[in-house]
């Protein structure tokens, strides 16, 4: 199983910033995110970066981000499901990022199901990737999540993994369980100005 690193809020803004994010850490509130930074992760709109883009910076142990079954200009359409507000700010944290260790195994509609009747929320397309740029080893072999936050008006839950030493962000149905894929979520999510 892959756990999730606390990073600093310094580590998190170099860690994005190295990719090519444009955080303005000022805008955030970093006494916020030290107060709460258990399994903390910074996030942000796609109108800060667009989520094709930010996809295409990802990856891990040297190897770059691969698409399955996917087209860079088909992401735009993963977006938050009804259950999800985002903070209308550029960027903000997610608090308390679980990476689903509990739902493996388990259909992402019934991880959906479980996590929001647990007062949760399911991780959106665009905060995985996020996720992956400060982390990118919250995935190895035999080891992924679902992203059940973002949906394209059909049964696809996209999802992160390693496919053949490569990071893959690809799809899944909502209703086939994988014993390698849980289903990630956070606690709530927090704009910079707290």
């Amino acid at each position: 199983m892959v756990e999730m690193m606390t990073l600093s809020f310094d580590e998190q803004v170099r860690a994005v910033a190295r990719r090519g994010v444009p955080i303005d850490a000022a805008s955030l509130t970093s006494a916020r995110l030290e107060r709460e930074r258990a399994r903390s992760a910074l996030a942000w709109s796609r109108e800060l970066v667009p989520v094709a883009e930010a996809a295409a910076l990802i990856e891990r142990a040297g190897r770059p981000v691969v698409l399955g079954h996917l087209e860079p200009d088909e992401l735009e359409r993963f977006t938050p499901i009804e259950s999800i507000d985002p903070p209308g700010v550029p960027a903000y944290t997610l608090v308390e990022v679980d990476l689903g260790a509990d739902r493996r195994n388990v259909r992402p509609e019934d991880a959906l199901r479980d996590i929001l009747a647990a007062g949760r929320s399911p991780l959106t397309l665009d905060e995985g990737i996020a996720l992956m740029l400060q982390q990118p080893d919250v995935i190895a072999p035999n080891w992924g999540f679902s992203l059940a936050g973002s949906r394209c008006g059909d049964q696809r839950v996209p999802a992160l993994w390693v496919s053949d030493g490569r990071p893959k962000l690809g799809w899944c149905w909502d209703r086939n369980p994988h014993t390698w894929l849980g289903t990630a979520s956070c606690a709530e999510r927090v704009a910079g100005a707290a």
